[in-house]
């Protein structure tokens, strides 16, 4: 459960102001049609994070643990630093709208979230808790922790969120699973 908890907490709070949370804000504005959207959202998400999850336990499969653990610790620093960094939206992102509501939200999100913070961090926590499962359901859930109240009520809550206090917040969890990683914390997992 812990792999689930930890996942879900990271990608929830990395999720607030990502790319793929400003194509919900702009997919629920243009739509107006809620669950269809987020329905997509989770699909996308789970096949995504599936794929993710599916490197990240490979990952552990090729190297070694010393080696996986400063792989991962350096990893994890290097997404603090990537949290940090605001997202913005690709046009290309928004073009799809003659597929209708579910299509169009389904392929925007897959393709938005391909190479994103999420995702990278989802390979990593695959590696990191070796739980393949609750590792993409915590993912998924915090995804969808982020993302619902986007679409649902995206327009009472875009301006109140301190964007900037949950990058920091994302980035210090980030940064101290990384030193705890180089550490060795992750020993009893195999890291």
């Amino acid at each position: 459960m812990e792999a689930f908890f930890v996942s879900t907490g990271i990608v929830a709070l990395a999720e607030i102001g990502d790319k793929t949370q400003l194509l919900a804000f702009l997919l629920a504005a243009k739509f107006r049609r809620p669950l269809p959207i987020v329905l997509a959202i989770f699909v996308a998400t789970i096949a995504n994070h599936a794929f993710a999850a599916a490197i990240g336990t490979w990952i552990t499969t090729m190297l070694g643990p010393e080696v996986l653990r400063w792989v991962l610790g350096v990893s994890f620093i290097l997404m603090a630093g990537w949290t940090l960094i605001p997202d913005k939206l690709d046009e290309d992102d928004t073009k799809l709208a003659k597929y209708g509501v579910f299509m169009t939200t389904l392929i925007a999100f897959f393709l938005a979230e391909m190479g994103d913070k999420t995702q990278v961090a989802t390979v990593a926590l695959a590696a990191q808790f070796h739980s393949f499962v609750w590792v993409v359901a915590g993912t998924t859930f915090g995804m969808m922790l982020a993302n619902a109240p986007a679409v649902y009520f995206g327009d009472k809550i875009a301006d109140r969120m301190p964007v900037k206090i949950v990058h920091r917040i994302a980035a210090a969890i980030f940064a101290i699973l990384g030193v705890a990683t180089l550490l060795g914390a992750g020993a009893r997992f195999g890291v």
